[in-house]
């Protein structure tokens, strides 16, 4: 019985009776408002909005930075606008993949594989748009549709809302180990990542990231439907979302050996949350008439493809005698990206003291292991890692015992290198 119901009661009558309207009460009058549904989303205000500030202004002061330097250089003037160029330096948010992405919105697909005339190198295959997918650009134009801004505007409006919600989920599973402050502060590291450049550009990083935070949130609350849906389209946004896929099928697995959430939530969680992935696959496959067809392009258009961790190996012993003549080398962004990767490697022993649920361990080790073992300009590490956010739990909970002008003050230092490192870098540079 609440507290409410318990003041409402009047003597010698039940709860239930004592909810009854008064004889002269008007029966098409308004019902009054529920003081706890108030109370709750006060109370949820006041968790959400220090997030959503302390996340703005970081971001604002990083996004500021990088604008400064790239048109400082004035070197995106001399390229051309598909490959990081353009008129102004916004144009450079929407280029390389987000030029594809906006092909894709104002377009669609048209999956082929076309052989490059006289290739004998790495690339054989035209670029084609079936390399991306789906769901960012379908939101894109959407968002289009209703706004009535150009497909760059709606882009890029959509990567900020996810930018936003990704920062609401990552201080919903953080403060989980060590509270709202641990939280916060894990909403601030998602805006100084390395790679934190991509969250407010024309890509498709910050939906995936909003959508995978949110699933291992609802699997953590075992709240197993909504968890397989967000997965659901997780796969229909990034190849990476098979360590989620996965993630969710062990952690599902693992609650019907418990048997704590019967059998039907679990298994139909399990069963949905491959189907974007897979369905998109197999659909690009169909199209092109070889159901290894997306592989086949990624590999013969982008280079890009399994190779158990050989590329990796090689960009880490040359880069640590100051070499950069493997594939794709990009200097700058190389040395950032061996430096994620090595920070990875450092804090995941520390998640795993945490001990936390097996879904954020897997799909943390996962996305490491899809990420490492594929060879790909490696310079793209430090964005690709951004869905590995697990890695923000044991440093943002060293962190709480800070005082909050203090970790302000740290994490604004880190925003305003962040423009270099996270912004700058990864789109001048190097490749995004």
């Amino acid at each position: 019985m609440n507290h409410a119901m318990t003041l409402s009661a009047r003597p010698g009558t039940s709860p239930a009776e004592s909810s009854d309207p008064a004889p002269d009460a008007d029966p098409d009058a308004d019902p009054a408002p529920d003081p706890g549904r108030g109370r709750r989303l006060s109370r949820t205000a006041r968790q959400c909005l220090p997030v959503l500030a302390l996340y703005g202004v970081l971001k604002l002061i990083g996004f500021s930075v990088f604008m400064y330097l790239l048109d400082s250089s004035g070197d995106f003037r001399k390229k051309d606008p598909r490959f990081g160029g353009g008129a102004h330096a916004w144009d450079v948010l929407a280029s390389w993949d987000g030029w594809w992405y906006q092909q894709i919105a104002a377009h669609g697909y048209h999956p082929a594989l076309v052989p490059v005339p006289g290739a004998t190198g790495l690339i054989t295959i035209e670029g084609n748009s079936a390399a991306f997918f789906p769901l960012y650009p379908a939101t894109m134009r959407l968002v289009s549709a209703c706004t009535g801004l150009g497909l760059y505007g709606a882009g890029m409006l959509v990567s900020v809302v996810a930018s936003f919600v990704a920062a609401l989920g990552i201080h919903a599973v953080t403060a989980r180990f060590g509270g709202r402050r641990a939280g916060l502060a894990a909403a601030g590291l998602w805006a100084v990542w390395p790679g934190s450049g991509m969250e407010w550009s024309a890509y498709s990083e910050s939906l995936y990231v909003a959508l995978a935070v949110w699933a291992c949130h609802a699997v953590m609350s075992r709240r197993w439907l909504t968890a397989g849906v967000l997965t659901f389209a997780a796969g229909l946004n990034r190849p990476t979302a098979a360590a989620l896929v996965a993630a969710l099928a062990i952690a599902a697995l693992l609650a019907l050996r418990r048997g704590h959430d019967g059998v039907a939530r679990p298994l139909t969680a399990m069963l949905i949350s491959p189907l974007g992935l897979v369905g998109y696959l197999l659909w690009v496959g169909n199209r092109m008439g070889d159901l290894g067809g997306y592989f086949i392009l990624q590999k013969g258009a982008w280079a890009h493809t399994f190779d158990y961790g050989k590329q990796t190996l090689d960009v880490f012993t040359s880069v640590a005698v100051g070499h950069f003549d493997y594939l794709f080398a990009y200097p700058f962004e190389d040395v950032i990206g061996v430096a994620v990767v090595l920070l990875g490697l450092l804090l995941f022993p520390l998640l795993i003291r945490l001990r936390p649920p097996a879904v954020l361990t897997v799909h943390t080790l996962l996305t490491f292991a899809l990420v490492l073992g594929s060879q790909q300009i490696f310079g793209n590490v430090s964005r690709y890692l951004l869905p590995a956010f697990p890695l923000f739990i044991p440093l943002a909970v060293q962190l709480r015992g800070l005082r909050l002008p203090l970790l302000c003050t740290l994490l604004g230092i880190a925003a305003v290198a962040s423009g270099s490192y996270a912004g700058y870098v990864l789109f001048e540079a190097g490749v995004p």
